[in-house]
């Protein structure tokens, strides 16, 4: 029972973080504008596609042979998705990515200074100094008890 218990723990911790929670914000927010921006395209953009197709009901694209319609190759519902992404993605973009960005780099905690490598470089210099003094005081303190033995003896 105890284990269960730890499971549910560490998914509801999994499940309460912030990250999980605004990703599935995200991806419902995306679901529901891209509903409305099918909708803009099959009743805007699909009938100016028309314009440049033929008369008949298959809209833009080449028939390979004029006999059989399953060889019609329909150019309108790519030109419709490359549209629908790109727009999805331009609204995406200006009105959430745009605005988060500038509200964090106003609002956000700065980034502590990385240290240079000059810095890095001074900072190994003076750990190995101090690693060699204290080497150099324990091999001291070593010959001095080496010397005290012979003395004893």
């Amino acid at each position: 029972m105890g284990v269960v218990r730890l499971m549910f723990k560490g998914f509801k911790e999994f499940l309460m973080r912030g990250n999980v929670i605004d990703l599935a914000v995200a991806v419902v927010m995306g679901t529901a504008f891209t509903a409305v921006v099918t909708s803009v395209t099959k009743g805007v953009v699909n009938p100016l596609l028309a314009i440049f197709g033929n008369s008949h009901e298959l809209g833009l694209g080449v028939q390979l042979i004029s006999s059989k319609p399953a060889t019609f190759i329909a150019v309108g519902p790519i030109i419709t998705a490359v549209i629908d992404f790109v727009m999805v993605a331009a609204v995406l973009y200006f009105v959430l990515m745009l605005p988060m960005k500038t509200i964090k780099n106003r609002f956000g905690t700065p980034k502590a200074a990385e240290p240079t490598e000059i810095e890095l470089l001074t900072e190994i210099r003076d750990l190995l100094a101090e690693r060699h003094e204290a080497v150099r005081a324990e091999r001291s303190a070593d010959r001095e008890a080496e010397q005290e033995d012979v003395r004893v003896r």
